[in-house]
């Protein structure tokens, strides 16, 4: 850790924020599985649950045909995502009593830098417990909070006791805490990223501390820095208050290789469900430029195709699709589609075209 005052950061993250806000409205769902998420006839899938579902398996990003097999008694509710970023900005609005440095990441997750904050005696513990209770008295949710000297630590804490639970690691507790964790937990590390370090016999956080910094950037190239950097502890980002979005993609790696392009169409369809959900966590300010779609082959390289801005759905990244395959028509091991943002955030301007668009996002979950 550096040797300047540590800073004291909170991971805010609500407990399955869509379905707790139903749940909340409907109290005879208490205690059933719930999802919310779209038609499971018309090739929907699920944008959270709660965790009475996910014990029979379900989770985010499952088509919800493949969710109801799983678990038959779910009850899977269509987004109102108009309702859920209001509560998100009763949300934030109590998070702004204790701090103006917030680093919002979607409705229901911000990072809180309170090194400054007077309350509580500056206790980042106490402030972080004074918000959970907050928001479950005035909002009727639950919050789950990490408490850290850093983003990266933070946010990890905030998953270590979920849901409704509070986790501290004091800078003290740093060295010991990150020698035991898991490869899997640093951000960025996906299935082929950890399946890499584990054919290196890297397992844990402390295993990587053994390689230079040159060997895990002749390794993995860039993201060895920040290997080196996280399994040690160490995460100098600010909490960035202003911080605006340029893109939002989803991808999915999959076991087995789609080798045909009827493979790559039928996945095409699940992933702007995915793609529509992750744009309507974020505010309204932001406007689509393009799209992109991204192709990994089997033997890892890259494909990459831009196009116009469109709808969210499968027919505006279709022809990115066609002209992937027309290049090269190898199975592919991910499949990911994004969309290139534009932040009208200083302008505050909420047009008619941007009236559309949104109730087009709403128009996927219908």
């Amino acid at each position: 850790m550096p040797n300047s005052l540590p800073r004291k950061i909170i991971h805010l993250d609500c407990d399955c924020f869509y379905a707790a806000v139903e749940i909340r409205d409907n109290p005879a769902l208490a205690n059933r599985p719930v999802a919310v998420g779209g038609d499971p006839h018309r090739r929907g899938v699920i944008a959270t649950c709660n965790y009475v579902a996910r014990r029979y398996g379900v989770h985010s990003a499952m088509p919800s045909a493949r969710a109801l097999q799983q678990c038959p008694e779910l009850v899977i509710l269509p987004p109102q995502f108009d309702k859920y970023r209001a509560i998100s900005q009763q949300i934030m609005a109590i998070y702004r009593r204790y701090t103006k440095t917030i680093e919002p990441l979607s409705l229901d997750e911000a990072y809180l830098d309170v090194t400054h904050c007077p309350a509580h005696k500056n206790s980042a513990t106490l402030i972080a417990n004074a918000i959970r209770q907050e928001v479950k008295s005035q909002i009727g949710i639950t919050v789950s909070a990490g408490v850290a000297p850093n983003k990266f630590l933070a946010k990890i804490a905030s998953d270590w006791r979920k849901p409704d639970g509070l986790f501290v690691i004091t800078p003290e507790q740093v060295t010991e805490f990150i020698r035991e964790l898991s490869v899997a937990k640093i951000p960025g590390v996906g299935p082929v990223t950890k399946q890499k370090l584990s054919d290196l016999q890297l397992h844990t956080c402390a295993d990587v501390q053994q390689l230079s910094r040159f060997d895990l950037h002749q390794h993995f190239g860039r993201f060895g820095e920040k290997l080196y950097d996280y399994s040690r502890g160490m995460d100098e980002r600010p909490v960035q208050a202003h911080r605006r979005r340029k893109s939002v993609s989803v991808e999915e790696t999959y076991t087995q290789d789609l080798i045909s392009f009827d493979q790559w169409q039928q996945e095409l369809s699940l992933l702007c469900d995915a793609l529509s959900t992750r744009l309507q966590r974020i505010d309204h300010y932001y406007v689509v430029q393009g799209c992109t779609v991204k192709v990994r082959y089997h033997d890892f390289t890259i494909r990459t195709s831009d196009g116009p801005a469109g709808p969210i759905r499968a027919s505006s990244f279709a022809p990115l699709l066609t002209s992937l395959w027309e290049r090269r028509s190898d199975p592919i091991r991910l499949l990911g589609i994004g969309v290139r943002l534009r932040d009208e955030a200083i302008s505050h301007q909420w047009d008619l075209f941007e009236e559309e668009k949104h109730q087009a996002l709403l128009h996927q979950y219908r």
